[in-house]
């Protein structure tokens, strides 16, 4: 009777049947911020996107800024459209095997795919003038944004406190979850960020970029960086750490 697409860009419907009701999950639309996609581009995506609203009868989307940016380029009709978080997972068995990176001084932890859209190398000031290690995980998608984040370090000088683990197993992730000092996310496109709750689950200390979706996602307890100038950013990661603290 219902067909729930967790998939926004999914090709698989019930077109024929169309008693079932379908429910759309759409997740985000940063493709419309991708400066790397031509205007064509976006607009095959949204084409393919409003296909699936337009067989829709209920649309959900996992934040509130996700459901603006569904209203301002898309067509809902005027059928439903609800905002319903995403949960977390949970961290079980922090553990690491003999092969894992494992750091001897404080780090901030950050996990993601890495391209530019993550914005991983605004973080590395936060190392400048400090004992502290960056660790960031995440499959790379991008081997030209890895070199200017390893170039970017070495200009600052801080090549030997950044760690690139790539992609790191479940009870790794909950392992640097559960020992790191901070977690920090510059990202400048989310539609929601899971890591952000993860990090929230263990209690952990969260600095993030007040872009898109994360201000809503991290709420009151986190601290977010204002722009990513590198001597503001360092204010706001010492100051917020020492309000943590408190």
């Amino acid at each position: 009777n219902i067909w729930h697409t967790t998939y926004q860009n999914t090709n698989y419907l019930p077109e024929r049947n169309r008693k079932i009701k379908v429910v759309l999950t759409i997740h985000d639309l940063n493709f419309i911020y991708d400066e790397k996609k031509s205007a064509a581009k976006k607009e095959k995506y949204l084409r393919h996107l409003q296909k699936n609203i337009n067989r829709s009868d209920v649309i959900v989307c996992i934040s509130d800024f996700c459901k603006a940016d569904v209203v301002k380029y898309c067509n809902i009709a005027g059928k439903p459209i609800h905002v319903i978080h995403n949960g977390t997972n949970t961290l079980i068995q922090p553990t690491l095997n003999p092969l894992s990176y494992k750091p001897s001084k404080k780090f901030i932890f950050s996990i993601g795919v890495l391209t530019g859209k993550k914005n991983f190398h605004a973080l590395l000031p936060l190392l400048k003038n400090s004992d502290i290690e960056l660790l960031i995980a995440g499959r790379c998608d991008d081997p030209g944004y890895l070199n200017y984040l390893l170039e970017s370090a070495i200009g600052l000088g801080v090549e030997k406190k950044l760690h690139i683990l790539g992609i790191i197993s479940e009870t790794e992730k909950s392992w640097y979850f559960e020992n790191c000092y901070a977690f920090a996310s510059a990202s400048v496109s989310e539609g929601f960020c899971l890591p952000v709750t993860e990090a929230m689950s263990v209690g952990k200390p969260l600095f993030l970029s007040n872009r898109t979706a994360l201000p809503e996602i991290g709420g009151k307890v986190a601290f977010y960086f204002s722009d990513f100038d590198g001597n503001n950013m360092q204010n706001v990661f010492l100051d917020g750490m020492k309000e943590y603290k408190t």
